[in-house]
């Protein structure tokens, strides 16, 4: 069966930088770790990055949420700890996003890149509640037969209510939510 893990924004600025929260600090090996499974199964790896410019503070987000962060090519935007020893590791794949979810024709193209024949997708990252159930829900429309699962260890909210609240939704939308706590 062929199989993808998604790593949802997991970079400097959401773990330890401008919006770093503790929860965030917590996943880095856990996350590593199931890269590393992935991989050596022969799977392919998707990392997302949040990914904003100077001008973030004018945009719809940035009068939403006026803290900058992960701004291009600043240290902030790049992946956090060790996962960075996957910024071009073979079977990996990255995409600059430049919202919550990935955008409809990015979408298109990494389903080209990895294959349309993927039936089980994982989500891991940051943050449950906004970027991660936005890519659940694209995913769930570009790969309509795939399996969707979100591992709730390797997810984290600043707020662990929503969290909760988030994890609740994604099962009603018919994602799998494993390690639940």
């Amino acid at each position: 069966m062929k199989k993808l893990l998604v790593v949802i924004d997991y970079q400097k600025d959401f773990v330890d930088g401008a919006l770093g929260f503790e929860k965030a600090v917590t996943l880095e090996q856990g996350i590593y770790n199931k890269v590393n499974k992935y991989l050596e199964n022969g799977d392919k790896v998707l990392f997302t990055y949040d990914t904003h410019f100077e001008q973030y503070p004018q945009t719809r987000e940035g009068k939403n949420l006026p803290v900058i962060h992960c701004v291009k090519d600043t240290e902030g935007h790049k992946l956090y700890g060790k996962l960075k020893d996957f910024s071009r590791a073979e079977n990996t794949f990255h995409n600059e996003k430049k919202g919550f979810g990935i955008s409809p024709e990015d979408m298109i193209k990494i389903s080209k890149e990895i294959g349309e024949d993927v039936k089980e997708i994982e989500l891991v990252g940051v943050v449950t509640n906004i970027c991660v159930i936005s890519n659940v829900v694209l995913f769930q429309s570009q790969y309509r037969e795939a399996d969707i699962i979100v591992d709730a260890s390797l997810c984290a909210s600043f707020d662990d209510s929503l969290h909760h609240k988030a994890l609740d939704v994604i099962e009603g939308l018919q994602g799998k939510v494993i390690n639940r706590q």
